[in-house]
């Protein structure tokens, strides 16, 4: 596959002979992907929340170092499967169960598409002519052109998105370090235990909600790929990003209040007034950069639910219908959303947060620790095969999961009766990374006990054309060894 030509896959198995890159590859894809405004304007909620530069940076490390380690976790199946990473939880959740989770993850990538298109409207708004719905517009056919085209533009362009938009930060960085901190702000004495945590939170989360289609840009690598690089290089690229502009953003946010209202004219501000247009163009790079990651996922999200009830064929008309879809859907969102309904909708994201940590352990205690990376990628695209319509035992783990998190969350139009009784403090997210993987644990039991003689076949090597369907192998093929189904049918 070239950068030249639309890519011809979609949820499908790559084949070997498709295979291609290296880890280290991950990295600059990583860390480009959190190149934006938005990244900053996390790293502030510590300081508005009463926390100094000392324990914002420390939050701000701890909860990027925790958050980064289950997403590149999920990098690591890539190579081993050769399929998205949303497509990957058929295996536990069963083929029609599976569509819960993607549900979620679909709304949440158009959710996130409209709120950094935002940005770059106003951007765009601030520093040329062009109205601000015309800058979401412009700035979206942009994306919507480097998606279409699909993965290996995606990893070739970010590389260079990485480098620019690296310089631009750092040229940023010294311009605020030039500005000075008051001289309070690295007392080590001055702690907010609410604050801290919630910061912690926060950044943790950050790094979960690229969990849902990590492994959609490490699916190409060859199977032979060391799951310990693709590990290291997708957990450096995403720890050094957030953590640096995260802290950035403390800083902007320490120095100027009024940072979190008005970000991009701030950044603006720094730099001579002539040098404006550039920097307004700069942060538009940033959506840019950011944006076409949750436009190919709410591609793939949506390809994938429809995949469940009616077989997509891959082909270049049916892929431009499903992009023209998610893009229209997602613009339409951005010029229309007033400041109180995005309010609303940044709170409808952090409730699927709610919905999508559960699924994320489970998944990755399923790989891990269950059937240790032993799958029939056939059979994840066969209803009656050995991972069935609907697996119970994922379903109960993880709806146990949001029933016990539910008392300890807190949104702007839901707070939990447990929420004050803790302090304040946001314990949901952790329940959700911790409850699911021990209940899936526990109840997987006769799976995991037999897992070294579970069937695994990740070689569908008779698939050489991109426009072949793995429902068009003969399962009876030497490839794809038969299912052996257990006599109560129940999902393996």
């Amino acid at each position: 596959m070239s950068a030249k030509v639309p890519e011809l896959r979609s949820v499908e198995f790559v084949p070997h002979n498709e295979r291609h890159g290296h880890p280290a590859g991950q990295f600059p894809l990583w860390f480009s992907v959190n190149m934006m405004v938005l990244t900053t304007l996390t790293g502030g909620i510590g300081v508005l929340s009463g926390l100094n530069m000392f324990w914002s940076v420390v939050a701000i490390i701890c909860g990027n170092l925790l958050g980064a380690f289950f997403v590149a976790g999920h990098s690591v199946q890539g190579p081993v499967l050769g399929i998205p990473q949303m497509i990957q939880s058929r295996a536990q959740f069963g083929v029609f169960g599976a569509a819960i989770p993607l549900l979620a993850v679909l709304i949440m990538y158009i959710g996130y598409f409209a709120s950094n298109s935002v940005i770059a409207g106003d951007a765009i708004d601030a520093g040329t002519p062009i109205g601000k719905n015309w800058g979401i517009v412009i700035s979206g056919l942009v994306i919507l052109v480097i998606t279409f085209y699909g993965h290996d533009l995606i990893h070739k362009i970010e590389r260079w998105f990485a480098i620019i938009l690296g310089a631009g930060f750092l040229a940023v960085t010294a311009v605020v370090i030039q500005h000075g901190l008051p001289s309070d702000s690295w007392n080590a004495s001055n702690f907010n235990g609410t604050a801290f945590l919630l910061l912690i939170a926060a950044t943790a989360t950050w790094q979960l909600t690229f969990a849902p289609y990590v492994a959609d840009y490490s699916r190409y690598l060859p199977s032979s790929t060391s799951g310990k690089q693709t590990f290291i290089f997708t957990y450096l690229g995403l720890v050094v990003s957030t953590t640096w502009l995260m802290t950035l953003g403390a800083m902007l946010t320490t120095i100027f209040p009024e940072y979190g209202a008005q970000p991009s004219q701030t950044i603006a501000g720094l730099f001579p007034s002539a040098l404006a247009p550039a920097v307004y163009i700069f942060i538009v790079i940033g959506v840019i950069a950011t944006n076409v990651f949750n436009l190919y996922g709410a591609f793939m999200s949506l390809t994938t639910i429809v995949d469940t009830f009616r077989r997509v064929k891959t082909t270049l008309s049916a892929r431009a219908v499903l992009f023209l879809i998610v893009f229209a859907v997602a613009t339409l969102v951005a010029v229309l959303a007033s400041s109180d309904f995005m309010t609303f909708f940044e709170n409808l994201l952090l409730v699927l947060g709610y919905m999508l940590f559960p699924w994320t352990t489970i998944n990755l205690v399923d790989f891990f620790f269950v059937r240790k990376g032993r799958y029939v990628v056939g059979d994840i695209f066969d209803p009656n095969g050995r991972y069935g319509r609907f697996n119970s035992r994922a379903l109960i783990a993880y709806g146990a999961t949001i029933l016990v998190e539910i008392p300890f969350m807190s949104t702007a139009f839901f707070t939990g009766f447990l929420f004050e009784a803790v302090g304040g403090i946001d314990y949901a997210w952790i329940i959700a990374l911790t409850l699911p993987g021990i209940i899936y644990f526990v109840l997987m039991r006769r799976t995991r006990r037999m897992a070294d003689r579970l069937e695994s076949d990740t070689t569908v090597d008779k698939m050489s054309s991109p426009l072949e369907s793995l429902t068009d192998i003969d399962e009876n093929s030497p490839s794809i060894p038969s299912v052996n189904r257990p006599e109560n049918n129940e999902p393996v």
